[in-house]
């Protein structure tokens, strides 16, 4: 199925607009978005909802893996290779190549988003916990403390700033690939943006609404890394 039948079977894709001035001559039209915001909504919290869902598995997969790798230090390589290569595949056609397999729908699209997300958040993640610096890991060996012990009240807690780093570049990635997700028939602000693509007022609206997301998960993310790093803000203090 080619991109141009896809686009055809996007809701309200070729919907006219009746109204005069502003509006047809395709500006930015305030009046026209108080009074069409609420077709924004639905879309909106489809695209909240899969950028979540996917970040979500995305993160234990590549923390699993980066633990993993960190342990065996040899698979480093390998792993973020295979990564890396999940990522240099065209967004747009690795939908369309999964149609065949997992069908038009969510489905499909979260299997391509959990894909994209890989890369930035298991290398970030690696990074941080080779950059512990040495000579903490030997003093708390000296201490008794065992290999997980270590591990999870020093690495991590240590490589949560190169984790949170990863994970707020994954979210910005993630926003904007959803916009694309409608090309597997799933939800999102991607088909709201087509709907109209040379109305001002339309792409305003979806795509400020795509921005001020990316922009509240940076926030979040940026806010629990504080909270999740005390001595921190003790230091900076």
């Amino acid at each position: 199925m080619s991109a141009l039948s896809l686009l055809a079977q996007v809701p309200g894709l070729n919907k006219e607009r009746k109204s005069s001035g502003c509006v047809q001559d395709n500006g930015f039209c305030p009046g026209w978005i108080v009074e069409n915001f609420d077709q924004y909504v639905e879309p909106f919290v489809e695209h909240v909802v899969l950028t979540v869902i996917a970040l979500s598995i995305g993160f234990a997969i590549a923390f699993a893996l980066a633990l993993f790798a960190h342990r065996q230090r040899w698979l480093v390589g390998p792993i973020g290779a295979g990564t890396n290569l999940l990522y240099t595949i065209p967004s747009i056609a690795a939908f369309l190549l999964l149609l065949p397999l997992t069908g038009r729908g969510n489905l499909t699209a979260l299997v391509v988003l959990v894909a994209y997300s890989l890369t930035f958040m298991f290398t970030n993640t690696v990074t941080g916990l080779a950059n512990v610096p040495r000579e903490v890991t030997d003093s708390a060996r000296g201490q008794g403390l065992t290999e997980n012990q270590m591990l999870w009240k020093v690495e991590v807690p240590l490589a949560v700033p190169e984790i949170f780093a990863g994970l707020r570049i994954a979210a910005t990635t993630t926003v904007g690939l959803v916009a694309l997700a409608f090309y597997a028939g799933a939800g999102g602000l991607g088909a709201e943006i087509l709907t109209d693509l040379y109305f001002k007022s339309n792409v305003v609206v979806a795509g400020g609404l795509c921005v001020l997301l990316a922009a509240a998960l940076d926030l979040v993310f940026l806010f629990s890394q504080r909270l999740l790093t005390p001595w921190a803000r003790a230091r900076a203090s």
